[in-house]
């Protein structure tokens, strides 16, 4: 299955307007075809699926365990908004999953964000996001590619954090057509509106908000309490000493 394209797709799939889909049995990742196709020219909305990726990765080069029967897909957006701003859409598309998963999840389950990216699932990763670009252009930003794997039949059991799966009734397809609709929502929303209704919204299921946390980032490992989002989406963490950081990006570790 491969090249699928419009607003209706493959087996009924309904895209909103200005998407459009190429579906595929099997591929490399689809974020790297996301990437191909943004340096081909491909426009706004295109959105790249597969049954099954061979090379899927996450953040920080991480492999994606990618069997059939969850969800791959990647979306290549051409923001109007400043390169400076682009990191927000992590957060908008994090929303756009938990939304999608809130019509299929099972009754009296929880569902969290987690930041900077992750959404979880009776406290466990349910679903990764990984954001890649490329700059030009009059706002300093060519294209962004959105991939985001969502575990909807199974998930690893060899990975550092716990994860978990949806499970019976979300169907690759059903999910992409939702997921699509609401990240549509969104971003359209935060071309008006901005960034503050998408934080306040996010903040509204922080995991572990006002609690302690552990954060990684490149060079140190430092404690705190997770005390909320900058106006810019930024990791509030206040220290022992009570000092306030922004954390710009690192990984979150939350208490066992």
């Amino acid at each position: 299955m491969a090249g699928a394209e419009g607003a209706s797709a493959t087996g009924g799939l309904m895209l909103p307007p200005g998407f459009s889909l190429r579906a595929h049995d099997e591929i490399d990742s689809t974020n790297e075809e996301a990437r191909r196709l943004a340096t081909g020219g491909a426009p706004h909305g295109t959105v790249v699926w597969a049954r099954r990726q061979t090379a899927g990765r996450g953040r920080r080069g991480r492999s994606w365990v990618s069997e059939p029967g969850n969800l791959f897909v990647s979306f290549l957006l051409r923001p109007s908004k400043p390169a400076s701003e682009a990191a927000q859409i992590s957060f908008l598309s994090a929303l756009a999953v938990g939304e999608t998963l809130d019509r299929f999840r099972p009754a009296g389950s929880t569902l969290a964000y987690k930041w900077p990216n992750d959404v979880l699932l009776d406290g466990a990763k349910v679903s990764g996001i990984l954001l890649e670009s490329a700059g030009g252009g009059p706002t300093g930003l060519a294209w962004l590619v959105v991939g985001i794997g969502i575990n909807l039949a199974h998930h690893p059991d060899d990975v550092e954090r716990p994860a978990a799966h949806v499970g019976a009734g979300a169907t690759p397809e059903a999910v992409l057509a939702v997921l699509a609709e609401r990240l549509a929502s969104w971003l359209a929303r935060w071309e008006c509106d901005g960034f503050g209704p998408a934080r306040d919204v996010w903040l509204a299921r922080a995991a572990g908000l006002g609690g302690p946390v552990t954060v990684r980032l490149a060079n140190e490992t430092i404690e705190g309490t997770f005390d909320g989002l900058g106006p810019d989406g930024t990791l509030s963490l206040i220290l022992a000493d009570g000092s306030r950081r922004a954390i710009t990006a690192g990984d979150v570790f939350l208490p066992a």
